[in-house]
């Protein structure tokens, strides 16, 4: 350490460190009491702006306590979560700048909760689409590159988040903003920084800005002020520092010894993202904050003995993953009473003056090679700061693209380091590639490598909490998330459009049904009633597909209405066998087939046999028939072959299927609601201007119906009960597994009876069995439902929906089925009702 940094130690409450700028250039910092405590100065050689603000809390040229870092950008987040309110602060996406704000943007989106976060990057990365750029007018690096892994992550209609460290001029924020807001236009922007540097000029821009785009614009940031600039500053500025660059750099002696250089291995999550180039989900977030303490632990115990003052080097946009290391370890070797300081930086490739001056912000730096392949050459870069801060430890934390030859070479970083401290740990974090990445290897996951270069073109599934409400271990979906997007339309508008050939249903979503309380009573008492029925029917469907089809199944729930059948089903297999069963939700769309696109993901990471379709019940049998066709198609377009199409159901009044759990046709619960027992998500959507061939099918996570949500409630009721009726599936399933199961397909041969004798004339209108009446009750337009005679307790839900809706409810001696839903044909020419006469249009 240096004799001016020791002094300079001694003396830092007394030191402001932008004196020398300030005495030499005539650079004023005015502001709120904050401010300087907040920023030093210094000198750069650029033509457009000599001098540096440099952060006290950034963790970019001065090393910091990792706590105090992350806490800034959290509290900064937590004021923007207050500005916007719970609702808005849910579809909000945050945006941080590179290089200098992507640790920053990333601790703002952690204050924001479930934010999702992207930063923008000066690495291209091959096989990734840029879904914009910009330039950044006052940097000596300006191409700034937006790579998100889902395009559609800055087209929601929420709240964007941009955060920068300092706002000065404003013109890169607010070229930003204009630029996305013509490809991706929305109401509201809140901009976030540490500083407010406006000039007065500038700070009127603002509002005229908002103006000129018909949007909102806020401002969030921990101090605010201006730099005041004499004339001929830039000039000026120039001079000192080619003055003071003529002469060597100023960086303390080595050490007589070198200290050694060893690797730390992190055991990085698989699957998370090394930060958010390419987005950075809540369910990154949560699997991050697990693993966390784990390395810390292991960076602990890798740490020399004796080490009091430890730095963690993060790399140049590389600044979160190392800042939450830092954090991490911190705490680990903070529980002990005068445990190592822990400080926090990053390498840079910005090109600061250095001055040994206890009145000047970056007293010493470090340069080497780039050792990352850059886009802009392989320049010089920097660590500042490092030398001479008497750091007994050095944890250089690169990603895997940047753990290169210069890296290791005499002059690179880490020569460099160890010349300058006792010990050094390199942990590499694995770069993330969309389009390159590996499958999550963990419990819920497939440890299958992709079996073709295509597949890994396709995203990875979608996890609660950040998409749906079930745990993240219980499914994931097989689908891109479209709950920014407006798809609801009026009940009847969609009737009349499906009917009359103008659209299909899947092209647009019903408006969510809310239950009233009476409604939420019959479904609990519903549930408490048929438990243990259900429990008995999950139990044996699963032994049934153990026994038949494969000893570890894969199982692929047909969403929504399988996927409730399909937890229960991987909880039986768990709670009964130990088996940790992968569980995937996919779409099938009448009249549209099953996502191929799903198909291949399926078969890049499982073998196709394993996999089993499953689904709540069949009614007449028409999506069993939509899987069957699907799958040839998909087989002879050159797809993996050997899916099976046959269908594990949990109820097969219709006869339709060999692997059921039972063939009545009685009350299950999870059919009485919409999204609020299917982990709030919503029917799925296939339509052309939204899904695109290389997408996943659509679907909507509504998380502002949490209220009201059963999805765990319904499942552990059933769950509760599998111990009581084990006995009864294993009798169940002798019988099962010894008759003759082959389907007759009785209800097709109903529903035409039933088409036939009401005037309909199209199948597609009559929903037969519980489910399908329900779902007619919740989601169309019933014009009638017709009740078996005597039908008691589970067609309660039913006569409530439809005194709620004004729909007659007909009793019928003799019905194949419990209930028969029929949906309202009035937009269907020439259709007629029971007594012959035809039915009008409304």
């Amino acid at each position: 350490m240096t004799e001016n940094m020791i002094k300079a130690r001694k003396t830092a409450d007394v030191v402001w460190s932008g004196t020398w700028v300030a005495e030499r250039l005539g650079v004023e910092l005015d502001g709120d009491g904050r401010l300087r405590d907040l920023l030093g100065l210094a000198l750069r050689r650029n033509p457009k702006r000599a001098h540096l603000l440099v952060s006290n809390v950034l963790g970019k040229h001065v090393p910091q306590h990792p706590s105090v870092i992350w806490r800034s950008g959290y509290d900064l987040g937590v004021r923007v979560r207050e500005l916007l309110g719970e609702d808005e602060t849910a579809r909000a996406v945050v945006l941080g700048y590179a290089e200098t704000a992507t640790g920053l943007g990333h601790s703002v989106a952690d204050g924001l909760a479930l934010a999702p976060y992207l930063h923008s990057t000066r690495r291209p990365v091959p096989g990734v689409a840029r879904a914009g750029g910009f330039e950044e007018s006052h940097s000596h690096a300006t191409s700034h590159l937006l790579l998100p892994e889902d395009p559609r992550l800055l087209a929601g209609d929420g709240a964007l988040v941009l955060v920068d460290d300092e706002f000065s001029t404003g013109n890169t924020v607010l070229n930003t903003i204009r630029a996305l807001h013509e490809r991706f236009p929305r109401e509201r922007y809140v901009i976030v920084a540490l500083v407010d540097m406006r000039a007065p000029e500038d700070r009127d821009r603002l509002d005229a800005f908002a103006r000129e785009i018909g949007a909102r614009v806020d401002l969030v940031a921990l101090a605010s002020g201006t730099v005041r600039l004499p004339d001929g500053v830039l000039e000026k500025g120039q001079a000192l520092v080619a003055e003071h660059e003529a002469g060597a750099a100023p960086v303390p002696a080595p050490r007589a010894e070198r200290g050694p250089i060893n690797r730390v291995g992190l055991d990085w999550p698989a699957g998370v993202p090394d930060g958010g180039r390419h987005g950075f989900t809540a369910a990154h977030r949560a699997r991050l904050d697990a693993a966390l303490p784990g390395m810390a632990e292991r960076i602990a115990a890798a740490l020399p003995d004796g080490a009091r003052r430890v730095l963690v080097l993060g790399f140049e946009e590389l600044m979160y993953a190392p800042l939450a290391l830092g954090v991490a370890l911190e705490q680990r070797l903070g529980g002990a009473a005068g445990g190592p300081e822990v400080r926090y930086s990053t390498t840079t490739r910005s090109p600061v003056l250095a001055v040994d001056d206890p009145g000047y912000a970056i007293r010493t730096r470090l340069v080497f090679p780039a050792h990352d392949d850059p886009a802009d050459g392989p320049g010089p870069r920097y660590a500042y700061n490092v030398a001479g801060g008497g750091f007994d430890a050095v944890v250089a934390v690169v990603d895997s693209t940047a753990d290169t030859p210069p890296l290791h070479a005499p002059d690179g970083l880490l020569a460099q380091l160890a010349a300058h401290t006792g010990h050094v740990l390199l942990a590499v974090v694995p770069s993330y590639v969309p389009s390159h990445a590996s499958p999550h290897v963990s419990s819920y996951a497939s440890s299958y490598a992709p079996r073709d270069q295509e597949s890994r073109m396709l995203p990875d599934p979608l996890r609660g909490p950040a998409f749906s409400s079930y745990a993240p271990e219980d499914v994931g979906w097989l689908l891109q998330d479209l709950s920014d997007v407006t798809l609801e339309a009026p009940t009847e508008e969609r009737e009349e459009a499906i009917q009359s050939g103008g659209a299909h249903y899947a092209e647009s979503l019903p408006v969510e049904y809310q239950p009233s309380p009476q409604y939420q009573e019959l479904f609990r008492a519903a549930l408490d009633t048929s438990a243990a029925r259900i429990a008995q029917a999950v139990g044996t469907v699963t032994e049934t597909v153990l026994a038949e089809r494969s000893p570890r199944p894969v199982l692929v729930s047909l969403a929504r209405a399988g996927t409730p059948v399909g937890v229960l089903m991987r909880r039986w297999a768990e709670h009964r066998h130990g088996l940790d069963l992968p569980h995937y939700a996919v779409s099938i769309v009448r009249g549209r087939g099953i996502d191929a696109n799903a198909l291949r993901w399926l078969a890049a990471h499982h073998d196709p046999a394993d996999v089993v379709f499953v689904d709540g019940w069949t009614g007449k049998g028409a999506i069993t028939r939509e899987l069957a066709a699907a799958i040839e198609e998909f087989e002879e377009a050159g797809g993996a072959r050997g899916f099976n199409p046959e269908m594990a159901v949990l109820a097969d009044p219709g006869s339709c299927v060999r692997t059921y759990g039972t063939r009545e046709d009685f009350l299950i619960p999870s059919a009485c609601l919409n999204s609020t027992v299917s982990g709030l998500i919503s029917r799925t959507v296939l339509r052309a201007d939204l899904v695109g061939t290389d997408d996943f099918h659509g679907a909507k996570f509504y998380r502002e119906l949490a209220d009201t949500d059963v999805s765990r409630d319904f499942v552990a009721a059933v769950a509760a009960r599998f111990d009581e009726v084990a006995e009864a599936v294993a009798a169940q399933v002798k019988e099962v597994l010894a008759a003759d199961r082959a389907p007759t397909w009785e209800g097709w041969a109903a529903v035409e009876r039933i088409s036939e004798e009401y005037g309909i004339h199209d199948v597609n209108l009559v929903k037969p069995g519980v489910g399908e009446t329900t779902r007619v009750l919740l989601r169309r337009v019933p014009w009638k439902i017709l009740a078996r005679a005597g039908a008691g307790a589970d067609l309660d839900h039913v006569r409530l929906l439809a005194e709620q809706r004004g729909v007659p409810v007909e009793e019928v001696a003799e019905l194949p089925y419990t209930c028969v839903g029929l949906i309202h044909p009035k937009y269907t020419r020439g259709a007629t009702g029971a007594d012959g006469k035809a039915v009008a249009a409304a």
